[in-house]
C-alpha cells in the first residue's frame, strides 16, 4: 500500500512538472514558380523557368519550448533547421539544425539565449523592407548590406524587456579560431568574433530601429585585420490607407564603404489583399570581389570583398512590386515582379550593365 501510494505521488508530481512544460513543432513550407533573367558584366545571360523554395520565407521546422520555473521566470529552447521544398535537401548540408540552435531563460528583466541564434542586427534587417522582404524586393540583391552573418554559432544573446515602447538587444559570438602560431608582419591570429545589437522604438503607427554589427575575421590574409561594419537604419509609418516603409544601410571595410536605401510602401486593399512595392540603391567603391567586372549579386560575406580599383563608385539599382492574398490563418498565396541592374562602368570602361530579373508566383504554408 505504501509503495502504491509513493508510485501515485510521484506520478502526481511529474503530471504537475509536465503541465508546466509546452513544446511544440512549427515550421513553414514556402514554394514559388516564375521565372530568372540573369545577364552579367560579359553580356552573358540566362533566362530560364524555375520552381524554388523560400519565396517570401525560408522553408523551416524547428521544436521550440518553454518551462515555467516560477516566479515570472521560464528556460527555453529553440531547434530549427532550414530545408528546399523544391528538391528536398537541406538548406546548409551536413547541419542538423543550422537556422537555430539555442537555449536559455527569459522573465521580467529580458531574455537571455546562448547557442547559435540570429544576432540582433538579424531582428531588425527586413523590418522596413517592402514587398514582404521576399525575394521580390531589391533590397535583397541591391544592398551590400545586407552581406552579414545572421546567425553565427557561439552566441550570447540577450533583449531587454520594453521601457515606454523602447527595447533593445546585444549579441557577442565567438569565432573560437584562435592559433598558438607567431603570426607574420601585418598578420593576426586572433580569433574571430561577431558583435551586435540593436535599439527600436515602436509607438502607435510609427516605429524606428537602428542596429549595428561588426565582424572580426581571422582567414590569414593580413589585408583583413579590420573588421566589416554594417548599419541599417529602418522607419515605418502606418497611416492606415498604406504603410510608409525606409531603410538605410551602410557597409564599411578597410577604408571602403557602400551606401544603400530604400523607399516603400504596403497597401492593405482588403483584409485579406495586401499590394506592396519599392526603390532601392546603392553605390560605393566596395564591390563583391571579381577581378575588375563584378558580378551582380555574387558574395554573400565580407571575406569575399574587393573594391574599385580605380576608387570610382559602382551604382546599383532596383525596383520591385508584388501583392499577397491570405486565404486563411496559416496559408496565403503571392506574387510579382523584380527588376534591378549594376553599373560597373565606372570601374571598366565599356562593361555593359549586370541585371536581375525575377518573376513569381508562390504559396506559402506556416504550421
Amino acid at each position: 500500500m505504501k509503495k502504491s501510494l509513493i508510485a501515485l505521488a510521484v506520478l502526481a508530481a511529474s503530471g504537475a512538472s509536465f503541465a508546466q512544460s509546452t513544446v511544440s513543432i512549427y515550421g513553414i513550407v514556402d514554394a514559388w514558380f516564375g521565372t530568372t533573367d540573369l545577364k552579367d558584366h560579359t553580356g552573358t545571360s540566362l533566362k530560364q523557368t524555375v520552381l524554388n523554395s523560400g519565396g517570401v520565407s525560408g522553408s523551416r521546422f524547428g521544436f521550440k519550448g518553454s518551462e515555467d520555473l516560477g516566479g515570472g521566470l521560464k528556460a527555453n529552447f529553440v531547434l530549427e533547421q532550414g530545408f528546399n521544398v523544391d528538391n528536398g535537401t537541406a538548406s546548409t548540408a551536413g547541419a542538423a539544425f543550422a537556422r537555430q540552435s539555442n537555449v536559455g531563460f527569459s522573465g521580467a528583466f529580458g531574455e537571455v539565449k546562448v547557442g547559435k541564434a540570429y544576432t540582433p542586427f538579424d531582428d531588425i534587417n527586413g523590418a522596413a523592407d517592402a514587398v514582404f522582404d521576399s525575394a521580390l524586393s531589391p533590397m535583397n540583391v541591391v544592398f551590400l548590406s545586407t552581406a552579414y552573418n545572421a546567425n553565427p554559432a557561439n552566441t550570447i544573446y540577450y533583449a531587454t524587456p520594453s521601457f515606454s515602447g523602447f527595447t533593445a538587444a546585444v549579441s557577442y559570438s565567438l569565432g573560437e579560431n584562435k592559433t598558438n602560431a607567431t603570426p607574420a608582419a601585418g598578420f593576426t591570429n586572433g580569433a574571430s568574433n561577431v558583435t551586435a545589437f540593436n535599439v527600436q522604438y515602436t509607438g502607435g503607427p510609427l516605429y524606428l530601429a537602428l542596429a549595428y554589427q561588426t565582424e572580426k575575421r581571422n582567414n590569414g590574409v593580413a589585408t583583413d585585420n579590420e573588421a566589416s561594419k554594417f548599419t541599417r537604419l529602418n522607419a515605418t509609418y502606418d497611416f492606415g490607407v498604406a504603410k510608409a516603409l525606409a531603410n538605410f544601410g551602410r557597409t564599411a571595410y578597410n577604408g571602403h564603404s557602400a551606401n544603400d536605401w530604400q523607399l516603400g510602401a504596403d497597401f492593405p486593399v482588403s483584409t485579406a489583399l495586401t499590394l506592396s512595392g519599392s526603390y532601392a540603391s546603392s553605390k560605393g567603391d566596395l564591390i563583391w570581389a571579381n577581378g575588375t567586372t563584378p558580378t551582380f549579386g555574387t558574395g554573400n560575406s565580407g571575406a569575399n570583398w574587393a573594391w574599385s580599383t580605380n576608387g570610382n563608385d559602382i551604382k546599383r539599382t532596383g525596383w520591385g512590386f508584388g501583392a499577397n492574398y491570405t486565404l486563411s490563418k496559416r496559408t496565403s498565396i503571392y506574387g510579382g515582379y523584380m527588376a534591378a541592374k549594376e553599373d560597373a562602368t565606372a570601374v571598366t570602361a565599356g562593361v555593359p550593365d549586370a541585371e536581375i530579373k525575377y518573376l513569381a508566383f508562390g504559396v506559402k504554408h506556416t504550421f
